[in-house]
């Protein structure tokens, strides 16, 4: 387990730390949390890892000193969530728990927790560098519109004053850095690794990069911003991606290009290590919320190709999808049997979008050019490999490992991947597919994500047609009735969500589509950091057409768009 006080510390007979990780969230030793995953990576090469939880920024600092400086740098994270959305609702009012916190207590972390943890690091430890990543840091590496403050931010960078920020998924990125560190590798050198961004002085003398608006101008034109982000989403989606420039104040924002997507044997290398899957000792027991929910999960595979506006995966993920392979995924299943109450049960054999594992293009070579958002919207490519195949086979042999009973898949499908609205299924695994992913993998409840019913509200949220869901349904009854089961069909959606008027959700709410369907799951659109709708709605345009966009900003009146939904009659 890693250290996360001085005593813990000498009781492993420490003399030095080499990386300090600071974090907004209770540790949890799983491969679900990324300090977990990034703090395991550079354990296997020998780096000794300290963590400290949700450090105390309200008295006298002494959690930022217990444990002094270390050898090689500083690393803070948020924890697995933006602070902001952790904190408030769409509303913006004060959430009264914190799923990550022991006992679900609220206030354990500051606001903004990445600048507010970065600023008292570097006031404390001016000469020990400051790497920040994870969901905070990551999606924040540009001017960004902030929701709770209602204007745009320059890039958490130049908010926090970190001297690098890690985003994406930072195995491989924090390893070389770490290795560079640690050899003294000069500046220039360590501004060329992938996946790592920094604030310089001046102006950028690259040639070959994307230069953008800079922040300034960004202010005072909202166009400027748009199309902005119309290019950072561009190059976000792109196998290979620019360096990307963007001024601001006195200086830039220099991000460079991802590292490609990881193979299989990478992929395997993340998972394969000794996590306890277990909370850290100190906390004696006390329950984690977020624990509770993922502690029987499997992770299969990283990234999403469906590009949903509102979504930011692919942003931080990537629009590849990175896969394990089987046998590592077969391993971690056998390994859940050790874990105090399993049953056998696995409560999500998944990831952000479940039925994508193993897909890719037929040919990569076209995916490698390509400049698509999304492989789904407005229609599926072309290129687009979507058997169910691979990941059918997984199920199965999944279920065949000694001492499992049941896995379940609780993260999202997308079912444009297997029924088309017009055909019917799309190729000979869809059905199989889905009739062994509603009777044998779904814990009563099949939760889908149709979001809306009014196409002209589901092309600003870069989603198929509501008659497909209505094709969805008709097939899954179908299933029910012929195999004799009860399974209920539960889908999401969102209300206000840029370009849904009220007129929009009185249509939602009276679709008959919907009758005789459990109608709970509905929720306000937050525009979040780094997303098309975040952008819609602060601009008021769309960025890919540049055309206006109606935006429901009014507090009062976005509340009545999600109630609206409840006061329906069925």
């Amino acid at each position: 387990m890693f250290p996360t006080s001085a005593k813990e510390v000498e009781k492993l007979g420490w003399d030095y730390i080499d990386i300090i990780f600071f974090t907004g969230d209770a540790f949890v030793d799983h491969p679900s949390f990324g300090t977990a995953c990034i703090a395991r990576y550079l354990q296997k090469f020998g780096y000794r890892v300290a963590v400290v939880p949700q450090p105390n920024w309200r008295d006298d600092l002494r959690d930022f000193k217990k444990l002094g400086a270390p050898r090689l740098y500083f690393a803070v994270n948020s924890g697995a969530m933006d602070s902001m959305v952790n904190h408030y609702t769409a509303s913006k009012r004060l959430r009264h728990d914190d799923a990550y916190t022991p006992e679900g207590r609220a206030g354990q972390r500051p606001d903004y927790a990445v600048t507010v943890y970065t600023k008292i690091l570097k006031d404390l430890f001016p000469d020990v560098p400051v790497i920040i990543g994870g969901i905070e840091a990551s999606l924040r590496r540009v001017t960004h519109y902030d929701y709770w403050q209602d204007k745009l931010m320059p890039s958490i960078l130049v908010s926090s004053g970190a001297d690098w920020l890690c985003y994406g998924m930072g195995e491989r990125t924090m390893l070389e850095f770490t290795r560079a560190i640690e050899s003294g590798r000069n500046l220039s050198d360590i501004r060329k690794i992938p996946q790592l961004a920094f604030y310089l002085s001046g102006k950028s003398k690259l040639k070959d990069a994307l230069f953008l608006h800079s922040y300034e101008i960004c202010c005072k034109d909202k166009k400027a911003f748009a199309e902005n982000f119309h290019e950072i989403e561009t190059h976000a989606n792109m196998m290979h991606p620019q360096t990307i420039i963007e001024p601001v104040g006195d200086g830039y924002v220099q991000i460079n290009p991802t590292y490609p997507p990881a193979t299989e044997e990478e992929m395997d290398s993340f998972w394969d290590l000794p996590f306890t899957k277990l909370p850290h000792p100190r906390y004696n027991g006390k329950r984690i919320p977020a624990y509770d929910m993922i502690k029987f999960s499997i992770n299969t595979h990283r990234g999403c190709f469906g590009g949903c506006n509102f979504c930011t995966i692919a942003a931080h993920q990537g629009k590849f999808i990175q896969n394990r392979s089987e046998a590592s995924i077969l391993k971690e299943a056998a390994g859940l049997n050790k874990l105090p109450d399993f049953a056998g049960n696995i409560s999500d054999l998944g990831a952000p979008t479940a039925n994508m594992y193993g897909m890719h293009g037929r040919e990569l070579s076209l995916c490698e050019v390509c400049r698509r958002k999304s492989c789904l919207y407005p229609s599926p490519c072309p290129n687009l490999e979507r058997s169910h195949e691979r990941v059918l086979n997984l199920y199965r042999k999944v279920d065949s490992v000694k001492g499992i009973r049941h896995s379940y898949i609780g993260s999202g499908i997308r079912y444009d991947l297997f029924l088309d609205e017009k055909k019917g299924y799309v190729d000979g695994t869809s059905y199989p597919y889905f009739k062994e992913l509603v009777l044998k993998h779904t814990s009563g409840r099949l939760k889908v994500a149709p979001e809306h019913t009014q196409d002209n509200v589901l092309k600003y949220m870069a989603k198929p047609s509501f008659r497909l869901f209505e094709r969805l349904r008709r097939e899954f009854d179908a299933i029910n009735r012929e195999s004799g089961t009860h399974v209920e069909l539960v889908p999401y959606f969102i209300s206000s969500h840029p370009g849904c008027t009220m007129h929009d959700m009185e249509c939602l709410a009276h679709n008959p589509s919907l009758r005789g369907i459990w109608m709970d799951q509905v929720q306000d659109f937050t525009p979040t950091p780094m997303t098309v709708s975040s952008v819609m709605f602060y601009t008021g345009l769309d960025p890919r057409t540049m055309k206006p966009v109606f935006v429901e900003r009014d507090m009062e009146k976005k509340k009545a768009q999600k109630s609206f939904f409840f006061k329906k009659d069925r």
